[in-house]
């Protein structure tokens, strides 16, 4: 690692006093959003660039490995584990230049003795037993990461300036980001609950690395000796932006596409209506569907995400259909339609506190559609 890092010689790890800092620069690596879902909120990074040995590190806490055991069921619990990795400075930013990312590097105001420091704690979380971590989308994450070893190693703390006009929710900066894609918003909206509509403060919207490169302009470092000096000292752009394909979604949007089932009940309840008799089948898959829906929101109940639990949605989707759809199918009246009914009125009352998904409002419409034929045609 010794190597690596500062380039000291084979023969053993330099200790941390003797290290020659002063040819050391120390930036943070802000790489813009590209079109893959794992990217779509950005990147931070810190680089360790020994301008004496020419040595050019990437210190890289977005590490992952997808192909792991479970990893999709250990996410939505949020039991994902990231780790911290080292590598060199132009590969990391080739990899963003064929995507046509821009990465741009602020060049931190530290002192001699806090590289040091900094020197040190990056060591000690390069370790086995320190470099994984459990990744939290909001709290923490590749952007907190760097934020938080950087404001360790500083003499003194960093002042930030406060944004008293920007207070925006978690799922409003989520929207900014995937607004191109409906369908990542949409889950996205389906998994997130009441937590995630609540005004964040500052320090929580450094969770996108955009803003934690913000706030690092506009931020001062206050020494212990009562001096002022700001946090960066110069920026540059490592990597310019390229040309971007943008990946086409599903043809049509979660709106269209809950339309087009509104249209659908429409059609059959009027049918019944002339029939005097409930389309069991269109029960069944609806219900079916929504239990299955139902049931992943209350598994999410049961995450480490902090911004999933309470999620109002559970009234519309819930695994409670599965308990009535044999008298449903046999087209006998049962308790669930009322059921169903109260739940409704407490999912449109609930949207005075949660944004829901897009759709979920006129979901809402094709069941009370089933509510009325079943309550007036069940027998």
């Amino acid at each position: 690692m010794a190597i690596l890092f500062c380039g000291t010689e084979a023969k053993g790890e330099q200790s941390a006093p003797t290290l020659r800092t002063d040819s050391v620069e120390v930036s943070l690596l802000t790489c813009s959003p590209h079109e893959e879902i794992y990217s779509l909120y950005g990147h931070s990074a810190l680089r360790w660039h020994d301008l004496r040995t020419g040595s050019d590190i990437v210190f890289n806490w977005g590490m992952f490995n997808f192909q792991a055991p479970h990893f999709v069921a250990r996410f939505i619990f949020g039991l994902t584990d990231y780790e911290l990795g080292i590598g060199d400075f132009r590969a990391f930013c080739g990899y963003y230049r064929r995507w046509g990312s821009s990465v741009t590097e602020q060049i931190l105001n530290l002192t001699d003795e806090e590289k040091l420091r900094l020197y040190d704690a990056l060591k000690r979380n390069l370790l086995p037993e320190n470099k994984v971590y459990r990744y939290n989308f909001f709290y923490d994450n590749c952007s907190t990461r760097p934020r938080d070893i950087i404001s360790q190693c500083i003499n003194g703390k960093i002042i930030y300036a406060e944004r008293t006009d920007y207070a925006p929710t978690f799922r409003e900066m989520i929207h900014e980001k995937v607004k191109h894609h409906a369908w990542a918003q949409f889950g996205n909206d389906m998994l997130l609950g009441v937590r995630a509509d609540i005004k964040t403060s500052r320090t929580e919207q450094e969770f996108l690395p955009e803003n934690l490169q913000y706030d690092f302009d506009h931020a001062q470092i206050h020494a212990n000796d009562g001096s002022y000096r700001p946090l960066v000292s110069g920026r540059n752009m490592a990597v310019e932006a390229g040309v971007q394909i943008r990946e086409s979604d599903f043809p049509l949007t979660p709106t269209e596409c809950f339309t087009v089932l509104l249209v659908i009940s429409i059609v059959i309840f009027a049918f019944e209506i002339h029939r005097k008799k409930t389309y069991k089948y269109w029960d069944i898959a609806l219900m079916t569907s929504v239990g299955l829906a139902g049931c992943v929101i209350l598994v999410m109940f049961f995450s480490q995400h902090p911004t999933t639990s309470t999620n109002l949605q559970i009234l519309l989707l819930n695994p409670l259909p599965f308990l009535f759809l044999r008298p449903v199918f046999k087209r006998r009246k049962c308790r669930w339609w009322n059921i169903q009914l109260i739940l409704i009125i407490f999912f449109f009352i609930g949207g005075l506190l949660q944004n829901y998904a897009e759709g979920m409002n006129i979901l809402a419409l094709c069941l009370l559609l089933r509510y009325w034929t079943n309550y007036k045609y069940a027998e």
